[in-house]
């Protein structure tokens, strides 16, 4: 099987950002964002999923972290885009759902060659140690306007804010790493009925 990695650098006047992905990893991670709690978050993508990121990013923290957090989201779709290469043997579709104390959310993801982003988190809070909780949405509009991907976020239950957050994140690790599993049974074939995704 080739080499699932990518490196992708993206340079704007707000943002110059490194994201480096191995889709086949244990979970190795590195951050320089910026954004303690982008960092952490990142974190649980890494871990939950089995990928290693390494992610570095010099933004226009000094205005706010919204370039920041998405641009860091769509640097990341290009690169798994690129990683995950023709999809051929894959699984294709991966979800889960987590808890973490009361707070639960599930996340299904569909490599499904089309962008697509239904997003559904009533946080309790705007805001978690100064951080504005909507630019999730942000990142992950971002990520799937450029990996390509249908992906529905749904936070069922949870009073802490942080708690909802995380199990999103840990969710979106564990749906992604299902999803990019490669499938005995479909070697060499690509899993869509149009022969192409």
């Amino acid at each position: 099987m080739a080499e699932r990695k990518a490196r992708v650098e993206r340079n704007t006047l707000e943002t110059q950002i490194s994201v480096e992905i191995n889709l086949d990893g244990t979970g190795n991670a590195n951050f320089d964002t910026g954004v303690p709690f982008l960092d952490h978050m990142m974190d649980q993508i890494a871990r939950h999923g089995l990928v290693d990121l390494d992610i570095t990013c010099k933004g226009d923290l000094h205005i706010d972290d919204h370039h920041t957090v998405e641009d860091i989201g769509i640097t990341l779709g290009q690169a798994f885009k690129q990683a995950v290469g023709d999809k051929k043997g894959i699984r294709r579709y991966g979800h889960a759902y987590v808890p973490l104390d009361e707070a639960l959310s599930r996340v299904v993801i569909d490599l499904s060659g089309r962008p697509g982003l239904l997003m559904d988190v009533p946080y309790t809070r705007a805001s978690v140690g100064g951080f504005d909780v909507d630019l999730f949405g942000e990142f992950f509009q971002g990520f799937v306007n450029h990996s390509m991907v249908t992906l529905h976020i749904d936070n069922l239950k949870g009073k802490n804010t942080h708690h909802q957050i995380e199990t999103v994140f840990k969710a979106f690790g564990r749906a992604l790493r299902m999803a990019i599993e490669m499938d005995e049974r479909m070697a060499g074939i690509t899993p869509s009925t149009k022969g192409a995704l």
